[in-house]
């Protein structure tokens, strides 16, 4: 395997905490975006690099050596009262990402994304969907994963719709949806990202919550 360098904005998150250890692990240099303040919410061994996720002046010349972009920027625990939030930093934050992204010449593109349609958090939705656009548009070879919620340490409250979803995934009329916006576990997103760093996209894969969910080569 070939090491790479990744730059993640996000990185201080719950996904990103868990995920920097495993790259760092497994042989990847990481320069994580990081505010003041948050410097010590890093886990040690990468490159800080302090900034602003939304103003890509504050960041862009910072990126590389990075060949790998991870996006990780979101507002915690989004809930539908916090769609202007999603907006302003969400949305922002990967518009600025992209755009840098494009300029420094990042060959993999890496976005967490959302499981839609959705009956629920449509401004969510909404937002991560353009996010996706941005992307595309922009000509950027990517990764685009597709979790609905991940669980974990803290946020293990969603385990109790398991019985829900076992039923839901065997009727015929509702297994799809039950599929498409299913539980993965905080392991299984990790892997998932791995998976993508390591095995550049050539063009736009997508990445749904069954591909998530799956065991694949040496980094589960």
């Amino acid at each position: 395997m070939t090491g790479h360098t990744i730059f993640i904005t996000g990185g201080t998150g719950y996904v990103g905490s868990h995920l920097i250890p495993r790259l760092l692990e497994r042989g990847h240099k990481v320069r994580a975006l990081v505010r003041d303040g948050s410097e010590k919410k890093l886990p040690s061994g990468c490159t800080l690099i302090r900034g602003e996720a939304i103003i890509k002046a504050s960041f862009s010349d910072q990126i590389r050596p990075a060949d790998t972009f991870v996006q990780l920027v979101g507002v915690p625990h989004p809930k539908p009262s916090k769609a202007r939030e999603f907006r302003i930093i969400d949305l922002a934050s990967v518009r600025a990402s992209v755009s840098a992204a494009v300029e420094t010449g990042i060959q993999h593109f890496v976005y967490v994304s959302v499981a839609h349609p959705a009956p629920v958090m449509k401004a969510y939705v909404d937002v991560r969907s353009e996010g996706e656009s941005l992307i595309r548009s922009s000509g950027l070879n990517a990764t685009i994963l597709r979790p609905w919620y991940v669980t974990g340490p803290g946020r293990w409250w969603p385990s109790l719709l398991l019985p829900a979803y076992w039923l839901f995934e065997r009727l015929p009329s509702t297994r799809a949806s039950a599929r498409r916006l299913g539980l993965v576990t905080i392991d299984q997103m990790v892997a998932a990202l791995v998976r993508a760093v390591e095995n550049p996209a050539a063009g736009i894969r997508i990445v749904e919550v069954p591909q998530i969910r799956a065991k694949q080569g040496d980094c589960n």
